[in-house]
């Protein structure tokens, strides 16, 4: 399979594109054409484990991997007690129609585990295969920046700077991360909001110079290896989902995700996994204050916020005012047309809008894209009352798409929720909707008092470069 840019031009194979992370023209990798999964596959599918049905979707990609390399890597990745579940993702009911879809199971507690585990995996194979080294740059609100330094640490091909921003994010999200004391982990603290990390990440990546130099590469959601391992567990949910049901009703029969979404990454993954023929009929996008996203798939008009307008929330990982991967999706919806994207980001950056509005009336009828807010005490309340019902405690970010789960839920069809991460990673606001302290077990008393070590950077990409320009691998 090759891919191409969003904005037009070849980038190769999938190998290719785990590398390079960022187009050089600053689209982003998709598939020059998008594989086809009928009914027949995935029945033949049903019978696989975690492992074998990553390896199965994953290879419709990685056609540049032989299928016994790509078995091992995804061994490696989901096998030998990588995941606290013996399934990698269980599902479990939760109520009001409601079930709730576990990937929160790795070792970071949060769902970017089950894409950054493969991609860690992915990464390493291709750079010995090339004899090569990456830099990761990357930006983090949250969740990204732990996964992928986990995935990643004490690999000698690899080095990671993994941008945050000051304050912005939970004690024990910055402890999973500053912790670290691997040589090849370097965590930045910039005095900013995520947002603009991301922008330095995109500014540096957009300077091809800087970026051959010095062997940059991604492992957030831009590098399409991330979005390929995602679109495995809404494969393995339909599959999990359906398996009670008579034979002869499986083929076809939908069901409906609630996705909590910050920088589009997850959902977008699940519109492939739609596009692609399983039978999704709504991807429920689920926002908090922040909600620029919700604004776009309501009126069409997509309008990012400045970062003084970006607010700081009770689900951090979600405090994004500019979804990298929404481009992806205008993709798709004008017709995979990159000339008609580029011009789309061109008049993003010349007005601070994207007017797509003559596309609104599509969102749901072609995507089956519907959208909605939760508040903080929307989400208090929301903890606050599966705790009590369902004796399950909810993240903050998890209870944002339970929240707007519920105004979607159709007689019929099952609602599955993405879980976001688990609780203990949000003692404050958990403490808060509860009434009560939650415990601190040993191990998180001892991460949370465990010595951390970053590097405090003003949001200005001159420091960075340097910093880069010193500690990267050659």
């Amino acid at each position: 399979m090759q891919f191409i840019s969003t904005r037009g031009g070849s980038l190769g194979t999938y190998t290719d594109v785990l590398i390079e992370g960022l187009a050089p023209n600053g689209g982003l990798a998709v598939p020059a054409e998008l594989p086809r999964i009928d009914a027949a596959e995935l029945d033949r599918w049903r019978e696989l484990d975690y492992i074998g049905l990553a390896s199965e979707v994953i290879g419709l990609f990685a056609t540049d991997i032989p299928r016994a390399d790509l078995a091992r890597l995804c061994e490696s990745a989901y096998g030998a007690g990588r995941f606290a579940s013996p399934e990698v993702v269980p599902l479990s009911d939760i109520g009001e129609g409601l079930t709730l879809v576990g990937l929160s199971e790795g070792p970071t507690l949060a769902f970017k585990d089950l894409a950054m585990q493969f991609l860690g995996e992915g990464l390493e194979y291709a750079l010995t295969k090339a004899d090569r080294v990456l830099n990761v740059l990357g930006a983090t609100s949250g969740d990204t920046g732990s996964a992928a330094e986990h995935a990643v640490r004490g690999r000698e091909r690899i080095a990671i700077f993994m941008l945050s921003p000051e304050g912005r994010m939970s004690p024990y999200q910055r402890a999973q991360m500053y912790s670290l004391h691997d040589e090849n982990v370097h965590n930045i603290v910039v005095d900013g909001v995520f947002d603009e990390c991301q922008d330095l990440v995109k500014r540096l990546s957009e300077d091809l110079d800087f970026k051959r130099a010095h062997h940059l590469g991604a492992m957030n959601s831009i590098n399409f290896g991330r979005i390929s391992a995602q679109i495995t567990y809404y494969v393995w949910a339909w599959l999990r989902a359906t398996d009670a049901l008579p034979e002869g009703e499986r083929a076809g029969f939908e069901v409906s995700f609630a996705v909590p979404s910050g920088n589009f990454g997850n959902i977008l993954s699940g519109q492939y996994a739609r596009l692609m023929g399983v039978p999704i009929r709504r991807l429920v996008l689920a926002v908090n204050e922040n909600n620029v996203l919700d604004d776009f798939f309501r009126t069409g008009v997509y309008r990012p916020r400045s970062a003084e307008q970006t607010l700081a929330t009770s689900s951090p990982s979600m405090d994004v005012s500019r979804a990298s991967n929404l481009e992806r999706f205008v993709f798709e919806l004008l017709g995979r047309d990159p000339e008609r994207t580029a011009a789309a980001w061109q008049e993003l950056s010349a007005t601070g809008q994207i007017d797509l509005s003559a596309e609104r009336h599509r969102f749901e009828s072609e995507f089956g894209i519907v959208s909605g807010t939760s508040t903080h005490a929307d989400r208090l309340a929301t903890i606050r009352s599966f705790a009590e019902t369902a004796s399950v405690v909810l993240d903050p970010h998890t209870a944002d798409g339970v929240k707007v789960a519920r105004e979607y839920t159709e007689s019929g069809v099952p609602m599955l929720v993405l879980e976001t991460a688990k609780s203990p990673k949000f003692a404050d606001t958990i403490t808060e909707a509860l009434g009560e302290a939650v415990p601190v077990d040993p191990a998180t008393r001892a991460l949370l008092e465990a010595q951390q070590r970053t590097a405090d950077m003003p949001n200005d990409e001159n420091p960075l470069r340097a910093y880069i320009g010193e500690h990267a691998l050659r």
